[in-house]
């Protein structure tokens, strides 16, 4: 763990066990997950102080999830016990090491977000709140995640990954259009290839990327798994870096890990808060490429683990 920096990241979203196989053939373990709690364990391996805004059980699962997210370093001050079961996802990996997933979350805690278990998230030094993936489109507490990204936006940075999971996300149409409506509200946009495979067949990530920064983001980076990321921002650069040539364990949580160091980036670099906005939409090219080099450095790092095992600050570093 690296000396924590100013100015607080707080992520909202599931906390999930995650189900993978395990390195005996025939048997499976339980690890933490949840495509926001992942990206808040990578923002505390970096050093950046983040809070989580999750609702846990207080079951077997739910007791492991908090100890994983406080043995990391996260925050838990904003946590809600929630009186629900946990979250789980079936992970199967294929040959390529790429991740699928099948969930069991039909009336598990994540979902049941009220506005008063919200009140007070963004109290104190908040420079950026992170959110996406199903907890932004599972009802009831979709909707109060949604409007707890509008409050955000008058106050900090936004950063948003749509982090798609058709099978339960519903109608395309209708997630697509709740993706850009929030597209419009956030700041930061990370997006993978494969994401937009489902919500925008046949549009290119060139088109997407002009698309969404004219609708009012940044900074969108989409990413290309093995060959690397493309951004754009809202002051007219367009940019593309390589992929890292790693030996592909799995692929679990490395979008997950992207978006913790394109953050982590952009606080070193002093572009996260509501005053630093202006900046971040005027970011210069060396600094979107130092920012973007590490997020795929820290993903190439993730995907030569097991699961989703982010990269601290030191191993970001050594891999330079």
């Amino acid at each position: 763990m690296t000396t924590a920096r100013a100015g607080i990241v707080a992520v909202a979203g599931e906390a999930l066990v995650d189900i993978v196989p395990a390195p005996v053939d025939g048997y499976h373990e339980l690890v933490p997950g949840g495509s926001p709690a992942n990206t808040a364990v990578g923002l505390a391996r970096l050093g950046v102080p983040v809070r989580m805004l999750a609702r846990l059980a207080d079951d077997p699962l739910g007791r492991r999830l908090r100890a994983h997210l406080a043995r990391n370093g996260v925050d838990l001050s904003h946590v809600v016990a929630a009186a629900e079961p946990s979250s789980m996802a079936l992970v199967e990996v294929d040959e390529q090491g790429v991740a699928s997933y099948d969930f069991r979350v039909a009336g598990t805690a994540d979902w049941q977000w009220t506005a008063a278990e919200l009140a007070g998230a963004l109290d104190g030094p908040v420079v950026a709140v992170h959110t996406g993936s199903l907890a932004t489109t599972t009802p009831p507490g979709a909707a109060v995640l949604r409007d707890l990204v509008r409050r955000a936006a008058a106050r900090a940075t936004v950063s948003y990954d749509p982090n798609c999971r058709p099978l339960l996300m519903g109608d395309r149409e209708d997630v697509l259009a709740g993706v850009h409506e929030l597209v419009g509200l956030v700041d930061v946009v990370k997006v993978s290839s494969e994401d937009l495979e489902w919500l925008l067949p046949g549009m290119s990530p060139a088109d997407v990327l002009d698309d969404w920064v004219a609708r009012g983001a940044a900074l969108v980076a989409v990413t290309l798994g093995a060959d690397g990321v493309l951004a754009a921002t809202a002051g007219g650069l367009r940019t593309r870096l390589p992929g890292r040539p790693v030996h592909v364990v799995d692929t679990v949580g490395a979008g997950d890990t992207f978006s913790a160091a394109l953050l982590a980036g952009l606080h070193d670099a002093g572009l996260l808060g509501v005053d630093a906005r202006p900046a971040l939409r005027a970011i210069g090219p060396d600094v979107l490429h130092e920012v973007l080099d590490g997020a795929v450095r820290a993903a190439a790092i993730t995907c030569s683990r097991r699961g989703a095992d982010p990269p601290t600050a030191a191993e970001l570093a050594a891999a330079h």
